[in-house]
């Protein structure tokens, strides 16, 4: 069957950003840069993205345009190996396993909204004298099965659309409403009380942080690089396999990481302000449930408007944690139709029904919802999936692809970005995957057993281990 392609160059670009735009844009990284040295962490992470997001992002990009399939299918092909299409199934595991709990977590947001809209949060005194019990009856159980079917559906019915007419048509709408509608909320939230005093907290330049925790704040925003970019889970590999044209990567990539960072950024100057101006102390409000469901909603309450306030907040949020589950279902829906030739409408009700069983248990045991749930992707998997899968994705494009990898680079690129192709390339294939090694060795502890120095030189000597293991006749370096 003929394969399906973004119909515009915009489509592909909005559907990338709305990938990478999702939950920990919101609830994580106005928390990580506040508690990690404000706008000097900023800087650390915004290097961490020039130097290594986007690298990585157009890593995943040339993968997928020359493959054009899934990443089992682009890894076997690309390779002439079985093993690496073996390696591919892994990001078609990570997917379905994050949307089990992604789609849950939607499903609270989704409660939320429609609550919000309806005033029911709003104008219920009991929610407001109990707010943390309210959200913890809320988060499992029966009610919380029914809204994770809920929003499992609407991810369905978008991807079950297909690339143009789903993906494409719903991004064009989800991303530009996110941005609009959080600049309008940032506007509005700058001219309450104390908005002076959140911006301090938030984006003061505390240098001595950084310079004292340079290590430790490092592993931070490496994760909330990596995870805010949607790299290492195969996302940008899937997208990247609809294009059917040549296009400047490395001007996409671009363009999706300054949407990404500027959506976060975005968020802090919502949330904070509106926690300052009712006198609720951000450093004892942890990011996850206790901010947007406790914290925040609770808050809604006290401000002029607050059910129009909060009806726009959720409603933000649940377009930025929709247009990333719909990223996530595509991945093993394209596994299933490029590898087995399932068509799409039958492929979407394998995985969803899949996502239906796997994600009800987490909706119903309170002991793996709540905060576990945000445990989880923040934790394991920013740490140690996603900068595995990035790395071995470095790997393979470096040490498998090489000069193919740098034909995809330049291909529809300008003259700057065909002259940083080889630079590009050798820093994908060597630098990159031994500090990805090094920051998953940090995440684990290693350098406070066995010293700094040490675990750079196991970093190293792994990553020189696994070059040496899969370098082809392609590779150049």
């Amino acid at each position: 069957m003929a394969r399906e392609t973004w119909a515009t160059r915009a489509g592909f670009i909005l559907a990338a950003a709305g990938s990478a735009v999702g939950l920990g844009n919101l609830w994580r990284f106005p928390w990580v840069t506040a508690e990690n040295g404000g706008s000097a962490f900023l800087l650390v992470y915004l290097g961490i993205v020039l130097l290594v997001g986007v690298p990585g992002l157009l890593g995943e990009f040339v993968v997928g345009r020359r493959g054009k399939k899934s990443p089992v299918g682009a890894f076997r092909d690309l390779s002439g190996s079985r093993a690496w299409g073996a390696w591919g199934v892994f990001y078609v595991v990570t997917a379905v396993a994050l949307l089990s709990f992604y789609s849950v977590v939607g499903g609270w947001i989704l409660r939320y909204f429609g609550e919000s809209a309806l005033g029911v949060v709003v104008g219920d005194p009991a929610y407001f004298g109990a707010p943390g019990e309210y959200f913890g009856g809320a988060a499992a159980g029966l009610d919380a099965l029914g809204f994770h079917l809920l929003f499992l559906g609407l991810t369905a019915l978008v991807v079950f659309l297909g690339v143009r007419r789903g993906i494409e048509l719903g991004t064009k709408v989800m991303v530009p409403a996110v941005l609009a509608l959080l600049v309008g909320l940032a506007v509005w939230a700058g001219t309450r009380p104390g908005a002076a005093a959140a911006y301090a907290f938030y984006l003061r330049f505390d240098l001595a942080t950084i310079r004292a925790n340079f290590f430790d704040v490092l592993g931070p925003a490496a994760g909330q690089a990596l995870f805010t970019l949607s790299l290492g889970a195969g996302t940008m590999i899937t997208y990247a396999s609809y294009i059917d044209e040549d296009r400047s990567l490395p001007f996409d990539g671009t363009v999706i990481a300054v949407l990404n960072t500027l959506v976060g950024v975005l968020a802090g100057l919502v949330v904070f302000p509106l926690l300052f101006s009712l006198g609720v102390d951000p450093s004892q409000t942890a990011p996850g449930p206790g901010a947007l469901f406790v914290g925040l909603a609770g808050a809604f309450a006290q401000l002029p408007a607050g059910a129009l306030v909060a009806t726009t907040f959720f409603g933000v949020v649940v377009l930025a944690a929709l247009s990333s589950s719909i990223s996530m279902l595509e991945i093993p829906v394209s596994f299933l139709v490029d590898e087995y030739g399932i068509s799409r409408p039958r492929a979407v009700g394998i995985v969803s029904a899949m996502v239906v069983v796997t994600g009800s248990v987490c909706a119903l045991n309170p002991t793996v919802a709540g905060t576990a749930v945000f445990d989880f992707v923040a934790g394991p998997l920013v740490d140690t999936l996603l900068t595995a899968g990035l790395a071995a994705v470095l790997v393979f494009v470096g040490w498998v692809m090489g000069r193919d990898a740098l034909a995809e680079f330049r291909a529809g690129a300008g003259g700057l970005s065909t002259t940083l192709a080889t630079p590009w390339l050798l820093a994908v294939g060597v630098l990159l995957p031994v500090f990805l090694l090094f920051t998953l060795l940090t995440n684990f502890g290693v350098d406070a057993s066995i010293g700094f120095w040490p675990t750079v030189l196991v970093a190293a000597l792994a990553g020189a281990a696994a070059f040496v293991g899969v370098r082809t006749e392609r590779a150049l370096v």
